[in-house]
């Protein structure tokens, strides 16, 4: 028998889309790939997470349709995810749908629902808690959905029933290094019941969340016998070869990405569908000359193509010739829309309006912020003239801490490295060159002292500790959930650890205001880490 995993990337809440999806997938697999069965990933035909339209009334009615007409135009036996309300409860469902039957003639639900981090299933669905098997050409198949695989309950009910294999649902979201927990919970639930899984995993992004695909497969013994390619949608034979009563699925094993790669992956992925599902034309972004515009720059065109996305370079008297020679660079080599946009006149139609206002007052931080919040003025005219969203470029450290402005450099609709720490941008930045073989970015802008350039000889170490430093402590802070006191412990300045707790702390509220981003961390600002604007938490143990 050949089971095709169909990896699919879905759009959140085109129910009949998704549906069409499911028909066009399942005919290429039994037409060009000989398919006997299709699976595919968890609530397929909602997309994942679906969040709060699992509440509309119309829903189960839209997928019930859904489901008909799959049954009426496939040709091959397929494996679902969706929501189902059954006996008056919402279940997250697998459901067996055959050629001509206008219902699903088994369905499993769902036993451990995830309720951390970015996930909150409880508030949407009841858990199940029986197996599902079904018989298809002599092999007896059972069902589990994604976090069961993390239990070792479902596959254990499966194993009692005497399956020849399981079939697990997906759409488990990434984030660095998930593939390998992943891989060893798999490898876990064979070894412990000698049954090979199939876990076929969703792909594509849905605003914070970046599914990466990379299904694959473990035979009896716990060993990866067939792997999936990463960020991309694809049809992955999987046949099952039987000798002496004794069966194991076969097929073909696609290298994985390393860390950086996999990230870069993540962002293009992320960007690419923000801006296509949400319907954009394209992007812009404001160019700098600095490191973390440029990544983005680059990442913007690796998903869109140059004649998609804007770069705007905005000098005021402090830009550098420097960052105007590498911003025009960049944006030439990138073949992007590229223009010039001072904003010496708008600032000073700000301080002129100001002037009475500010009277007697010393220049500070105001006039850096009014700086930044011209350029949002600009980029967001631009945007709502052309249909393109503007992406924000700050990085995580920065968001951390609040090295930015708000309705200034934070204006925008994406914020394409809000996860990722300043001190992966540099080493991203660093593989894209080398990937490209010639200067995507300028070495020059990878190697320069970081500067917002909103003051003489600014550079972000006046305001800042080094950002392996930062990171270091962010890292432990925002990630592990590490105290002050323990972070300390690990060897950091006392000083620079509570100036840095308490600037994260202080700058929840520009956080809540800030555009969405791919989450690629452990712990990421957003749905992963949720902290109260207004209280009374002091840091310490």
């Amino acid at each position: 028998m050949r089971i095709i995993m169909a990896q699919q990337n879905a759009l959140v809440g085109d129910i009949e889309g998704n549906a069409q999806r499911v028909i066009d997938a399942a005919d290429e697999a039994r037409r060009l790939l000989g398919a006997d069965l299709v699976l595919f990933p968890e609530l397929m035909l909602t997309g994942y997470p679906p969040e709060d339209l699992l509440l509309r009334p119309s829903l189960n009615s839209r997928v019930d349709a859904a489901l008909e007409t799959i049954g009426e135009k496939i040709s091959v036996p397929v494996v679902i995810g969706y929501p189902a309300v059954r006996n008056g409860q919402r279940r997250n469902t697998a459901g067996v749908v055959f050629p001509g039957e206008s219902r699903p003639r088994h369905e499993y639900f769902k036993q451990h629902l995830p309720n951390y981090r970015v996930f909150d299933e409880k508030r949407y669905f009841q858990p199940g808690s029986e197996a599902c098997t079904f018989e298809l050409d002599g092999w007896t198949l059972g069902l589990t959905i994604c976090e069961d695989i993390w239990h070792s309950g479902p596959a254990a009910q499966l194993q009692q029933q005497d399956v020849d294999l399981v079939l697990n649902l997906n759409a488990s979201p990434f984030r660095a290094n998930k593939f390998q927990e992943r891989l060893e919970q798999v490898e876990a639930r064979s070894r412990e019941t000698g049954l090979p899984i199939l876990y076929c995993n969703l792909v594509g992004g849905q605003d914070e969340l970046v599914f990466d695909g990379a299904s694959f497969v473990c035979d009896s013994q716990g060993r990866r016998c067939v792997q999936a390619a990463s960020f991309t949608e694809a049809l992955v034979p999987v046949d099952l070869q039987c000798s002496d009563g004794h069966c194991e699925p076969v097929g073909e094993q696609l290298p994985l990405p390393g860390l950086e790669e996999s990230l870069y992956q993540a962002l293009v992925l992320a960007t690419r569908d923000y801006v296509n599902k949400n319907g954009f034309k394209g992007a812009l972004l404001g160019l700098s000359g600095g490191i973390d515009s440029a990544l983005t720059l680059a990442v913007a065109v690796d998903a869109l193509g140059p004649d998609r996305v804007e770069a705007v370079m905005m000098p005021f008297r402090y830009t550098s010739a420097m960052s105007l020679e590498d911003a025009e660079k960049q944006a030439r080599t990138l073949r992007v829309h590229y223009r010039v946009l001072p904003i010496e006149s708008a600032f000073n139609g700000f301080m002129d309006i100001l002037s009475e206002s500010f009277a007697g007052q010393e220049k500070d931080t105001t006039e850096e912020n009014l700086q930044a919040r011209c350029r949002g003025v600009l980029l967001m005219a631009l945007s709502n003239k052309n249909g393109s969203v503007v992406l924000t470029t700050g990085n995580k450290s920065e968001m951390a801490v609040g090295y930015a402005t708000l309705y200034g450099d934070m204006a925008g609709g994406f914020s394409v490295l809000k996860d990722v720490f300043k001190t992966m941008v540099y080493r991203l930045a660093t593989w894209r060159n080398q990937q490209a073989g010639v200067e995507i970015i300028p070495e020059r802008v990878i190697t320069r002292p970081p500067s917002a350039e909103l003051a003489p000889d600014q550079v972000d170490s006046d305001s800042l500790p080094g950002y392996d430093e930062l990171d270091a402590i962010l890292e432990r802070y925002v990630e592990q959930d590490m105290s002050a006191e323990a972070v300390i412990r690990d060897g950091f300045d006392r000083e620079n650890v509570y100036r840095v707790v308490k600037l994260t702390d202080r700058n929840e509220y520009k956080r809540r205001q800030a555009a969405v981003g791919p989450r690629v961390s452990r712990r990421a600002f957003g749905k992963d880490r949720r902290y109260p604007i207004t209280n009374g938490w002091r840091p310490g143990d």
